[in-house]
């Protein structure tokens, strides 16, 4: 295991192959090990990058509350520890935000964002429903958070035919530090860009599921409308859980994106 330190917290990271550098950011109540089926999908060709972002998996768990700074600020810690001048970024749902974010304050260190199953610009009635469910986690705990979750996470197929994928996926949000988890739920509920993404520079590729209720395809369009090169892709019938449920369509797009001509 591997361990950057960036001011008072140490990071769990991961680091695999040659070749242009991209970073993995994962969404909120997981860990790096959920990119394991891209990366795998991915192949060769890439210095891949992963690492547990604050208060999730191996990495420290300082307590909250957050801010999604924080978060800009550990990626910006970790790349310079390991003199990483410039990088690609994937970031998923809350590493989606965290990746907008980190676009807007560091141009000068993205070559091509990728954001995944990700929000921006929701609705009052999408934004009271993500706030509610902030509140059971703080209130409530995982276990109340999940009763409801997998069916928004995963498509009925899915669901009937690995039931062992969506037992790991559960047992991830339960171990995670209860403080720590919902503090980075809060920032996922409380941070939207969707005023500032028309300053990103970077070419962007646009993802999520066709069928996903929280990073809707609204959404998508609207951040591929705002953010001056960027393309949207729509990916058929998923859901939220796309990095666990269609790996390899998440890796083809992602290499198909990568190795494109920036212009």
């Amino acid at each position: 295991m591997a361990y950057v330190q960036v001011g008072a917290n140490a990071f769990h990271v991961r680091r695999s192959g040659t070749g242009d550098s991209i970073v993995l950011l994962h969404g909120v109540g997981a860990d790096i090990e959920t990119w394991d089926g891209v990366v795998a999908a991915l192949g060769d060709g890439f210095d891949v990058l992963s690492l547990d972002q604050r208060g999730h998996g191996r990495s420290d768990k300082p307590s909250g509350p957050f801010v999604l700074d924080d978060f800009v600020e550990d990626l910006h810690g970790v790349l310079n520890a390991l003199e990483l001048s410039t990088i690609s970024l994937a970031g998923f749902s809350l590493g989606g935000l965290v990746a907008q974010a980190f676009a807007l304050k560091y141009p000068e260190r993205l070559n091509k964002l990728a954001l995944i199953s990700t929000v921006a610009g929701r609705t009052d009635e999408e934004r009271a429903r993500v706030l509610a469910r902030a509140e059971t986690l703080s209130q409530q705990g995982a276990g109340a958070h999940l009763s409801e979750a997998v069916t928004r996470w995963f498509t009925d197929g899915f669901i009937a035919s690995r039931p062992d994928v969506l037992e790991w996926r559960r047992q991830k949000s339960l171990q995670n530090d209860p403080a720590a988890y919902a503090a980075a739920y809060r920032v996922l509920a409380e941070s939207d860009l969707a005023d500032e993404i028309h300053r990103i520079t970077a070419p962007t590729l646009v993802m999520t599921g066709e069928c996903d209720a929280g990073s809707t395809p609204r959404m998508a369009e609207l951040l591929a409308a705002r953010i001056p090169r960027a393309e949207c892709v729509i990916l058929p019938e998923l859901k939220h859980s796309v990095l666990l449920e269609a790996p390899d369509l998440i890796a083809s797009e992602l290499h198909r994106f990568l190795a494109a001509s920036p212009d």
